[in-house]
């Protein structure tokens, strides 16, 4: 076979693997520009089946998710989720470096058993916690506390972002890390000024995907709020009722709140694509 025709078979194969990708893509985004369509029908609309596409537009659905027909205002639930998942990314960025340093660099003796120690904190099912921290809250004075669930956040994203961040800093050279203590420079200062800089994609796609994982949580949120320390997705549970019309609602208030993480992932694609693929090829 010539080289031309080589060239010519794998500008195909490329191609084809391209099509793939833009069909699976908009399959994959169909559902979320469904839902942006029906935010903008009224609800007689929005309930019709068939749905019409050709159905006039409105702001109502946009309207009543911000308070306008007399309802409660999402600012304090959207704020507390903001708080909730901030602070909570921080905290974890703040011990799962240090934790993956001596699992990766420095590492402790059966290092291997620690990192499964972490994954097998993921294996219980959270339903099966939730009693005894509902208990442990309710005693402590802590129900409907936004800083429990900063807590309970940092706990639950600790382990994945220990993971991740593990298998990004043992791609680091040893040696620039050598250099940097023997020109004297301390464990706090490596971390900061040598590690963090060149595992920066690995550490802002740890810190995406725990901002989502805090940003979606809702089982917690659910049971260990109330009114003050009401999180966003349990401010969108509360417009689904047994009665009326509240898809077009629904679907306003799933959007607005979809929009952080969206404007997250957007702001922080390329740093996310460099650090989940970094190691991948050699």
């Amino acid at each position: 076979m010539s080289a031309v025709a080589v060239r010519l078979r794998s500008r195909r194969k490329g191609a084809g693997l391209g099509l793939v990708a833009w069909l699976l893509g908009i399959v994959f985004f169909l559902p979320i520009a469904w839902m942006a369509l029906t935010s903008f029908h009224s609800e007689a609309d929005a309930a019709t089946n068939p749905p019409s596409f050709a159905a006039s537009l409105t702001l109502d659905g946009y309207r009543e998710f911000f308070g306008a027909g007399g309802g409660a205002s999402p600012w304090p639930a959207l704020v507390n989720s903001t708080v909730a998942s901030v602070a909570s990314t921080l905290f974890v960025l703040v011990l799962a470096l240090p934790a993956a340093y001596a699992l990766s660099i420095r590492r402790v003796r059966k290092w291997t058993d620690v990192l499964f120690f972490f994954l097998s904190t993921k294996m219980l099912p959270a339903v099966a916690g939730l009693l005894p921290l509902y208990l442990f809250a309710k005693n402590a004075g802590m129900l409907d506390n936004i800083w429990l669930l900063v807590v309970l956040y940092t706990a639950m994203n600790l382990p994945i972002a220990v993971w991740m961040m593990q298998s990004f800093l043992a791609e680091i050279p040893v040696a620039v890390i050598e250099a940097a203590r023997v020109d004297g420079a301390r464990l706090p200062t490596i971390l900061a000024r040598v590690v963090a800089p060149i595992a920066l994609p690995g550490i802002a796609a740890t810190a995406l995907i725990c901002f989502i994982f805090s940003w979606n949580e809702l089982l917690f949120a659910r049971v260990l709020t109330g009114v003050v320390a009401e999180t966003a997705p349990v401010f969108l549970t509360g417009f689904i009722t047994s009665q009326g019309l509240f898809l077009a609602k629904v679907c306003a208030a799933s959007l607005v709140i979809s929009l952080p993480v969206l404007a997250a992932g957007f702001a922080a694609q390329d740093k996310l694509v460099q650090g989940l693929s970094l190691g991948a090829v050699k």
